[in-house]
C-alpha cells in the first residue's frame, strides 16, 4: 500500500522503514499512528522479508507524540489516545511477533513514543549527536508503545523507571551506558554501519531468529519449567528447519554457511 508518513521499499530481504515527514519532525500524528498499524499487517503477511531497518529523515529521529493534535480538542483527549494507540499498538505487536529482526538507526532527537520503539528493537545505532527523550510525564501523560518492557529490558526495571519519572533525556553515550543504545558512532559514519549489521542479520537463519525473539519476549513472565519447555519446542523446531540442516552441514564442512530464511 501506499504511506503518506512511512517510506516502505523491500530489497533483498530488507525491509527499509523510513519516518517521512521531516519538516514536522516525524510526529506521531493520527496519520502516522494508523499506517504504522498497516505497516505491521504488511511486514508481517510478507514472505520476502527477513530484516527491519528502521530510521527517520530530518533533523528528528521523532518528537513522538503531536501534542498539536492533543492541544487542538483537550476535551477529546482520551478518545484520541484510544484511536492512536490502537494502530500504533498493533502495528508493533506485529512486528514483535515476526521471525525478522529489526535494527534501528537513529541519527536525530528521539522522543517519547519513539523511544518506547526504539527501545523494542533488537539493535539500536545511535549517531553521537543523537538525544533520547522521555516526555510523557512532564505533560502529565503515561507511556505506551510498550515502553515499560521495552525500556526495562533494555535498561532494567529500576533505570527505566527513573528515566520515564523524571522525564530525562540522554545523550548517546548515557544511553549506551543504560543499555537503552548497543552501538554510538560518529554522525557521517552511523548509517552505513547500522546497514552493514542489517544486511548481515538478513543473510542470517531468520526463523531461529523469529524463536528466539519471540522467546526473549516471554523470558521475564514465565516461571522458569514454562521457559524450558519453550526453550525446547522452539529448538526443535528451529532443528528442522533446512537452515539448520546447513549450518550443521557447513560446520561439519569447515565452511561458511548459506542461510535462506527457511
Amino acid at each position: 500500500m501506499g504511506y503518506e508518513t512511512l517510506e516502505l521499499t523491500v530489497d533483498g530481504g530488507v525491509a527499509s522503514v523510513v519516518l517521512n515527514s521531516p519538516d514536522d519532525g516525524n510526529p506521531f500524528s493520527a496519520a502516522f499512528c494508523r499506517e504504522f498499524g498497516h505497516l505491521g499487517n504488511e511486514l508481517a503477511s510478507r514472505r520476502d522479508v527477513r530484516v527491519v531497518l528502521l530510521r527517520s529523515r530530518g533533523r528528528f529521529f521523532s518528537i513522538g507524540g503531536d501534542i498539536g493534535m492533543f492541544s487542538r480538542d483537550l476535551d477529546a483527549a482520551s478518545a484520541t489516545v484510544r484511536d492512536g494507540t490502537s494502530g500504533l499498538h498493533m502495528g508493533l505487536a506485529r512486528l514483535l511477533r515476526m521471525d525478522a529482526p529489526i535494527v534501528a538507526c537513529v541519527q536525530g532527537t528521539a522522543m517519547g513514543g519513539a523511544v518506547s520503539i526504539i527501545a523494542n528493537c533488537d539493535l539500536v545505532y545511535s549517531a553521537r549527536s543523537a538525544h533520547f527523550g522521555a516526555a510523557y510525564a512532564r505533560i502529565g501523560f503515561t507511556c505506551d508503545l510498550g515502553a515499560t518492557s521495552g525500556l526495562a529490558s533494555r535498561m532494567g526495571i529500576a533505570r527505566a523507571r527513573r528515566f520515564l519519572l523524571l522525564g530525562e533525556v540522554l545523550d548517546a553515550d548515557e544511553a549506551k551506558r543504560t543499555g537503552l543504545v548497543d552501538h554510538v558512532l560518529d554522525d557521517d559514519a552511523v548509517a552505513e554501519e547500522a546497514y552493514k549489521a542489517t544486511v548481515d542479520l538478513g543473510q542470517g537463519p531468520t526463523r531461529a531468529y523469529g524463536e528466539i525473539r519471540r522467546l526473549f519476549a516471554r523470558a521475564l513472565a514465565n516461571p522458569l519449567e514454562a521457559q524450558l519447555e519453550d526453550e525446547a519446542q522452539a529448538l526443535a523446531r528451529a532443528a528442522a528447519t533446512s537452515d539448520a540442516r546447513e549450518g550443521i552441514t557447513a560446520f561439519v564442512e569447515k565452511r561458511t554457511p548459506r542461510f535462506h530464511g527457511q
